[in-house]
């Protein structure tokens, strides 16, 4: 190997175009901002003059503001793009590539069907990487034996799905999403392997329907008696099952080649003791893997977040076993990408703005956050390990770990490593794995990496790495951003105010990085002043006082800039990173939503937990719907359905401003001349306008629907009484 060879680097990173330009463009918004802060603090009504509450409350809206808009440019100020030269890796690594263990994780047989988890087991498996450096692990921590036994049919099938992805080229390796992208084919292979999947299919799902696994099927297979000690699934033993060992020269698939490592592992659960959610699956997992096949690579992936692109290993490689930078590298982020978003992005769940442009902005200044799923780890980085410049770490093959131990006894010493006393007096969950008691725990355990030293590496590649599945209903969707803000938020302010990117990152991380960070930890401070901006002046333009500079006025100017500038560019950046045009208008209206709802109740929960009087609790996603409620989100009619306190705060601010900005029309038709009305209060015409636009599908819900996702009535009568109390008291102060 020549040394021009070796010298040429497994991945490059080129910079945005038009960073120079932008930043410009930036620095004037900017300027703008300046403008208006001035004129807030010049122009403060006097002590008793009409609207000096809600000036100040609009001037402390727009500091926040102002403030927030600076952080995010920490996300575009330095984007940067990695491209990998995977034939490069090959060339100089093929026979020494490491092993990798890949965690898949699942927590409920119900909401997440064992189909939709052997589906991304089975893509996984068929990676594009030799079978022997290959082991799969499926966390079940919702203990089912159908689960497990929709592992074992999986894992037969496997034996006819793997060779045939490989002799094939088949993308993606996902079975059920490539029968689904392929309506017929003559080959007589793919007859064979469609029929062979369809059994494995009516077998998984007649257990299914059934609730419970034949006495037949469980004679068969000498892991279901590990179920003996079972009581529920948050009180019993741990059941591990090797269900493929690659070790075993008689594991073979149907053309006569190794398969990888599978096994199936319920981890022990018990009342007394917190199990730790998802965190404390993956260090049960890490432990246990450590035993079996200890790969130096660790990948996590949900279970419903489908193998898209068989090269994401090798992609992830390039960027680890670079000779250069690789050694500094401690894991590698793929975005999360999702199968059923619908064309103009109703929930706005693709997060494109946050995959497509902030992460590559974050990844210019030390990399980009871990966020949960699709992400390559250096398993020693993962336990712990601080990074230090003379480190570097021998990231070829090795034979595995007690590779001459017979199955039964490493399966049985495997087990205690998932107990639940193994972590007493212990570094897991604290410096070692992932980090315990944040609902985020993926965040602070990247956030904790990187301030080991380590930096991380954001891979965007053109064939989407993984396609997993958003949610379809407007609670599901809010609940989830509650989580996510709730979690972040603790990062900044409650117990883990240590790991806080503004202060234990200080010195750690790039400033660049902090800011970032601080995107996400302060999502849920915005509530306030977006609710402040969502209610004041409209509220304000029902009393015909103005809180905004007039037309005429050069105060107006900087207002207008400010608005036309940000919004234009959000909206190309939208539209450039592959979005539509109605999907900016329903990322504007999520964004809202997400503010005044999500964020609030995420806000008060985290003061409460700081507090002592309330703790965070983990709420999984559901992963399947109804057919009606399938089929309205197909059409793109947005799901209400579930009385929540999160629709009422909707409704209610959706409701006032349309109150008033009827009350303001008949005293304009009635009273003052709508030129001069337009004169002075065209901005609060137009803010108050907008949301009574945005909010279109909202009052269809309330009124005007009549199917099973309509708002229910309970919510618009409280929404009401909110209304007249609030105006009520409003009139009374003014």
């Amino acid at each position: 190997m020549g040394n021009e060879e070796v010298s040429s680097p497994l991945f490059e990173t080129k910079r945005a175009k038009g960073i120079v330009l932008y930043r410009l463009f930036a620095a004037s918004i900017f300027v703008g901002i300046c403008f208006i802060w001035v004129y807030r603090l010049s122009h403060i009504p006097k002590a008793g003059e009409d609207g000096r509450f809600g000036w100040i409350g609009l001037l402390g809206a727009e500091l926040w503001f102002g403030f927030y808009w600076l952080v995010t440019q920490a996300s575009r100020w330095n984007r940067i793009y990695r491209h990998t030269f995977k034939d490069r890796l090959s060339q100089r690594y093929e026979n020494e590539l490491p092993g990798v263990d890949i965690f898949v994780c699942t927590a409920d047989p119900t909401i997440e069907p064992p189909m939709m988890v052997i589906n991304t087991v089975l893509s996984v498996m068929a990676y594009d990487y030799p079978s022997e450096k290959l082991s799969v692990y499926l966390s079940d921590d919702g203990g089912s034996e159908l689960t497990c036994y929709a592992l074992l049919e999986a894992a037969e099938f496997a034996k006819h799905w793997i060779p045939y992805c490989k002799k094939y080229n088949v993308e993606p390796r996902s079975p059920a999403a490539y029968f689904a992208s392929i309506a017929s084919d003559s080959a007589g292979d793919f007859t064979l392997i469609k029929k062979l999947y369809k059994d494995m299919e009516n077998k998984i799902k007649s257990a299914v329907k059934s609730g419970s696994i034949s006495k037949e099927v469980q004679s068969k297979h000498k892991g279901f008696s590990q179920w003996g000690s079972y009581s529920t699934r948050r009180d019993h033993d741990t059941i591990l099952q090797i269900v493929i060992d690659g070790r075993d020269p008689n594991a073979r698939d149907v053309e006569g080649y190794g398969l990888p490592t599978l096994v199936y592992l319920a981890r022990e659960k018990r009342p007394q003791y917190h199990h730790n959610f998802k965190a404390g699956a993956m260090n049960a997992l890490i432990r246990v893997s450590s035993n079996i096949s200890n790969g130096k690579i660790i990948l996590n992936v949900d279970c419903d977040m489908y193998s898209n692109n068989s090269k994401a290993i090798r992609e992830a490689l390039c960027f680890l076993m670079d000779e250069e930078k690789g050694h500094e590298i401690a894991f590698v982020q793929f975005p999360q990408n999702f199968e059923n978003v619908t064309k103009n992005e109703l929930y706005s769940s693709t997060l494109r703005i946050i995959f497509e442009v902030e992460l590559h902005g974050l990844d210019g200044y030390g990399g980009p956050p871990y966020v949960g799923t699709g992400c390559f780890h250096r398993r020693d980085a993962l336990c712990g390990r601080k990074f230090s410049k003379g480190y570097k770490s021998e990231m070829k093959w090795e034979n595995r770990k007690g590779e001459e131990i017979s199955i039964p006894k490493l399966e049985e010493s495997s087990k205690s490593l998932a107990s639940c006393t193994f972590e007493e007096s212990t570094q897991w969950g604290k410096e070692m794995g992932l980090k315990y008691g944040c609902p985020v725990e993926d965040v602070i355990t990247g956030l904790s990496i990187q301030c080991r030293g380590w930096k991380s590496v954001y891979c965007n590649p053109t064939r989407k790495a993984y396609l997993g599945l958003a949610p379809t209903t407007l609670p599901q969707t809010l609940v989830q951003h509650k989580r996510w803000s709730e979690g972040d938020l603790q990062i900044l302010v409650s117990k883990f105010r240590l790991f806080s990117p503004a202060l234990y990152g200080h010195g750690k991380i790039s400033l660049g990085l902090q800011l970032g960070y601080c995107i996400y930890c302060l999502w849920a401070p915005n509530c306030l002043p977006t609710l402040f901006y969502s209610i004041l002046p409209s509220l304000y333009l029902l009393r015909g006082i103005s809180l905004f500079p007039q037309i005429s006025s050069p105060w107006f100017i900087p207002f207008a800039y400010v608005m036309i500038a940000k919004y234009t560019w959000s909206f190309g950046e939208f539209l450039w990173s592959g979005g539509t045009i109605l999907g900016w208008w329903n990322d504007q209206r999520i964004w809202l939503y997400k503010r005044t709802s999500s964020y609030l109740f995420a806000f008060i929960d985290t003061i409460l937990y700081y507090l002592g009087y309330s703790d965070s609790a983990f709420v999984i996603t559901a992963k399947v719907a109804d057919e009606d409620v399938s089929q309205r989100y197909e059409k793109e009619i947005m799901e209400f359905g579930a009385s929540s306190p999160m629709f009422i705060i909707l409704a209610t601010v959706a409701l006032l401003n349309l109150y008033c900005f009827a009350g303001f029309l008949k005293e304009a038709m009635t009273g003052k001349g709508i030129v001069e009305v337009y004169e002075t209060m065209v901005l609060q015409i137009l803010l108050c306008g907008v949301l009574i636009i945005i909010n279109l599908p909202l009052y269809q819900a309330l009124f005007l629907r009549k199917d099973n996702g309509k708002m229910p009535s309970s919510v618009a009568f409280k929404s009401m009484a909110f209304i007249a109390f609030s105006c009520i008291c409003f009139k009374f102060l003014y």
